[in-house]
């Protein structure tokens, strides 16, 4: 021990020169929404307890209001041009980043998955394993979905008839309320793999990953605004999307029966594409291709061929 500083030598611990051992204030994490890039607290000022299932307090969370709600949709849509824009194969780039970062992290989230949802610490760390997994499995989906849902279609007459997938705007969606993290990985990645953006209402009893999801989204060269994350109450929040005119479609996976068919209702306003609530036994299992292309429109472009000469044959 050096009398000077109490600085233990042999562990480099720092300490009071008569070897008692110093203790620290726990410095607690805040969480906060993620929207258009930022970090804002909810602008209500107002927090509700998340606690794990002992119902020990984890945190505070943001208990965000109707007005969140709509600046949420403000910032997607500012984003939605650039996100559409991008190529297939860049947007691909960005998930699988997304992934990379995600893996430096696993411990953290291996350890707010098991909080969230009760289970063991290895349990959580293969939850984490297939969220990853999923990132890099859409990445993987970017630049080929295409080939899937578009292609040329045969017309009786001198013309190209070539169909195209387009990206349908802005997605609302309620992330799954029992699977907190790769439950909310399953339905977000395919609507942004597929140039869409996303407004997501995180699990309400379990909001911990979602929030801390969007730290990773933050330094993963995913653009301010293409996702945004919201925690609070489900019902609360996702009525005023629903209704919202600048919305363009809900996946409903986070609702009961009761609020899905409120917010099917309301959807139906501005004629918004509605997924309904699926029943999903497991979420690591395969997901196919149809969450991807639940949020995609199809562009058909008509072309002459025109006439190469007397023959009347055409290119």
């Amino acid at each position: 021990m050096s009398e000077k500083t109490g600085k233990n030598v042999k562990t480099g611990t720092a300490g009071p020169a008569d070897g008692t051992e110093q203790r620290r204030l726990s410095v607690f994490k805040t969480y906060k929404l993620y929207v258009g890039g930022k970090f804002p607290r909810s602008e209500s000022g107002r927090v509700y307890e998340v606690t794990d299932s002992g119902r020990n307090w984890l945190a505070n969370a943001p208990l965000s209001s109707r007005k969140d709600a709509r600046d949420t949709v403000v910032a997607a849509r500012k984003a939605f041009g650039g996100w559409a824009g991008a190529t297939a194969y860049n947007r691909g780039q960005v998930l699988y980043r997304v992934a990379e970062m995600l893996e430096g992290r696993r411990e953290q989230f291996a350890a707010e998955v098991a909080d969230a949802e009760g289970l063991s610490r290895a349990q959580a760390a293969a939850q984490v394993d297939a969220a990853v997994d999923r990132w890099v499995w859409y990445a993987g989906w970017t630049d080929k979905i295409a080939q899937i849902v578009g292609g040329g279609n045969p017309v009786a007459g001198p013309f190209f008839n070539l169909s195209s997938p387009e990206p349908t705007g802005v997605v609302a969606v309620l992330a799954p309320q029992e699977s907190s993290f790769l439950g909310l990985v399953s339905v977000l990645a395919p609507v942004i793999a597929t140039g869409n953006t996303a407004v997501v209402i995180a699990s309400e009893k379990a909001p911990l990953p979602a929030l801390s999801l969007g730290e990773v989204l933050a330094t993963s060269d995913v653009p301010g605004g293409v996702v945004n994350i919201l925690s609070g109450r489900t019902a609360e929040i996702a009525a005023p999307l629903a209704a919202h005119q600048d919305v363009n479609a809900i996946d409903l996976a986070g609702a009961g029966e009761a609020l899905a068919k409120e917010l099917e209702i309301a959807a139906a306003d501005n004629l918004k594409r509605v997924l309904r609530p699926q029943p999903v036994d497991d979420w690591a299992a395969t997901p196919g291709t149809d969450r991807m292309t639940a949020f995609l429109e199809t562009k058909t472009v008509w072309h002459p061929t025109g006439s190469l000469g007397a023959s009347g044959s055409a290119y």
